[in-house]
């Protein structure tokens, strides 16, 4: 059962060649892979995670895919400059199956705004509900309306929403 594709939802993303993305959570890299591939050697993607082996796993993809413009960095999104990233440094945030393991999500949506550039967009998707024990608990679910009440409180405004999965949504922000 496909519950995201990261290269269509990257489309959806408007990613180009030469780009520079920032992936918020990246995990292992599923999404952070395909957009340094969508981007091309002249663009770079940074990948931010919390978690160290999470990290070594996205590197280790990254170098048997030789794709050189993966950049993994150790970071925390829920506090200010925890993405060690620098102000107004990328074209595209992504936050994919994040959202709903944040206790600071407006705080992590700040961080986002923080680093994009002028022009750039969050790319936010996550899940819709809770399936079959996968995913997210019930409780935890962030339904769209409501991530786009929470971008709005960090400084965004919806563009679009896009189908992003069987169980996800999918919402293109820019910065206001």
């Amino acid at each position: 059962m496909l519950f995201t594709h990261p290269e269509k939802n990257l489309e959806a993303a408007y990613l180009a060649e030469g780009m520079s993305v920032a992936d918020f959570g990246a995990g292992v890299g599923h999404h952070a892979i395909a957009a340094a591939r969508r981007v091309g050697p002249t663009g770079s993607v940074y990948a931010v995670e919390i978690q160290p082996d999470l990290l070594s796993k996205l590197r280790a993809e990254a170098k048997g895919e030789k794709l050189e413009n993966v950049h993994s960095i150790l970071g925390d999104i829920e506090k200010p400059n925890g993405s060690t990233l620098a102000n107004g440094s990328v074209d595209r945030v992504l936050m994919i199956n994040v959202l709903f393991q944040l206790g600071s999500k407006v705080e992590a949506l700040s961080e986002a705004k923080r680093v994009l550039n002028k022009g750039g967009q969050l790319v936010l998707i996550d899940w819709s509900d809770s399936f079959s024990q996968i995913g997210p608990h019930q409780d935890h679910v962030v339904k769209a309306a409501e991530a786009i009440s929470l971008s709005e409180k960090a400084g965004f405004k919806l563009l679009q929403q896009f189908e992003a999965g069987s169980h996800h949504y999918g919402l293109l922000f820019k910065v206001i």
